[in-house]
């Protein structure tokens, strides 16, 4: 197991492309201006979102770029691992809580796929409310991250799938101010 970690961690690109992912994910703007919780529940759920954009983009192409996604899912789960173990978090905890975690992102990009599939932009609602928000959120907090996840996935999708593979990797700016709309709009 052990030596199996490290060897996978050879792999710049894996590790670049999780660490933008993060970085991303981090931005101060998510949980100031979104309203995203900043907790390790919503800072969890916001790797989650830039994950998937991820693995929705790469969905389609070829074994390569798929092992490449799984490669990226594999590295995220072990950097999960490894968090909640230098948190003192023994060894049936850790597994028990990264079970847990995996269950919850095929949960998650369970309902953002449909929702994105379907041009379903209130059930993608209904699902950021539910998984990312809770029971306190602003609709135009959370209209405004729908709006970001479709900007998003487009914006990786104009990515050459050789960039991606390098670690390459750039996602769209979130919008600093959230467009408020009239009651009469939602």
């Amino acid at each position: 197991m052990i030596f199996g970690f490290f060897r996978r961690r050879k792999d710049t690109s894996v590790r670049i492309t999780y660490e933008r992912i993060v970085a991303q994910a981090r931005q101060p703007v998510f949980y100031e201006r979104y309203g995203i919780p900043d907790t390790s529940e919503g800072r969890f759920e916001m790797i989650v979102l830039h994950a998937f954009c991820v693995f929705h983009r790469l969905r389609e192409e070829d074994t390569v770029a798929r092992k490449f996604a799984q490669a990226v899912f594999d590295y995220f789960f072990e950097d999960m691992d490894q968090s909640m173990r230098e948190l003192g978090i023994g060894d049936e905890g850790v597994r028990r809580r990264v079970r847990v975690m995996v269950e919850s992102f095929y949960g998650r990009a369970s309902s953002y796929m449909e929702a994105l599939e379907n041009k379903d932009d209130t059930a993608l609602f209904d699902a950021f409310e539910r998984n990312i928000y809770g029971q306190s959120c602003e609709p135009v907090a959370v209209r405004a991250l729908v709006h970001y996840m479709h900007e998003a996935v487009a914006g990786l999708a104009v990515l050459p799938t050789k960039e991606i593979l390098a670690g390459d990797i750039e996602f769209v700016a979130p919008k600093t101010e959230l467009i408020r709309e009239s009651a009469s709009d939602g």
